[in-house]
């Protein structure tokens, strides 16, 4: 596909799973979370009352950690009929405090990249999350200095993004998003009139996968961080 980032001016970067690693902890929680239920439920069954418990929260809890937490904890009353132990609870409030305590695992060439990059351009985060998560996350992982400005939204919609921009006072041509989630990072992004740079991770949370995408928007596609910087 051809480009031309020759306007771009600011580039802003997704967090959890495009600077370090993030999914892969939620899913080996619902692993151990459908271990603890197995009395109950088949895994099958567990994975699937979980996310749809977290569906149903979603608008009252946000994207994060803690909202986690707590869709499993209901998701545990309602399998088990209130007949879960409270040691159960227990070792389910643990699974998410070792989740928010993990070291922060950077991806693959990201400070190489960021080094490149905050020369020339200036980087923004915008993630979405618990905002103190998301703060305990970016200071662990040492890439503070490279960020003109973080951002944590509710959400990454259309209105989310352009009321952003507008606030910092960037132009949308002038605005590139990296990230790994179509829904979220790429697809408002592009509806916007902003670019976009799409690297996928290898482990996508159900609700940000998209099924189909319209042949008109056009972005790139990169198989890691890396890569960017042949572009950039």
């Amino acid at each position: 596909m051809e480009v031309d980032f020759s306007n771009i001016k600011v580039i802003g970067f997704d967090a959890d799973d495009t600077l370090w690693v993030n999914e892969t902890y939620f899913r080996d929680a619902e692993e151990q979370f459908a271990s603890l239920l197995e009395n109950y439920e088949t895994k099958n069954k567990i994975d699937q009352e979980l996310f749809r418990m977290e569906m149903n929260n979603l608008d009252l809890y946000g994207y994060g950690i803690k909202g986690f937490m707590l869709s499993m904890i209901e998701s545990a009353m309602e399998l088990s009929n209130n007949q879960v132990s409270q040691a159960t609870l227990s070792q389910i409030l643990t699974l998410g405090k070792n989740m928010i305590s993990h070291p922060v695992e950077l991806l693959e060439g990201v400070k190489e990249v960021l080094d490149v990059l905050a020369r020339q351009y200036r980087l923004i985060v915008l993630t979405k999350g618990d905002l103190l998560d998301q703060e305990r996350k970016l200071e662990r992982s040492g890439l503070s200095e490279y960020f003109h400005h973080v951002e944590v939204l509710s959400d990454k919609k259309e209105t989310n993004y352009q009321n952003l921009l507008d606030h910092l006072e960037i132009d949308v041509k002038e605005f590139l998003m990296i990230g790994n989630s179509l829904r979220s990072d790429i697809l408002p992004i592009l509806n916007i009139g902003a670019q976009a740079v799409h690297v996928p991770f290898h482990t996508t949370w159900k609700h940000e996968i998209v099924s189909e995408v319209d042949e008109n928007h056009q972005y790139l596609t990169l198989n890691g961080l890396k890569q960017v910087l042949d572009y950039l």
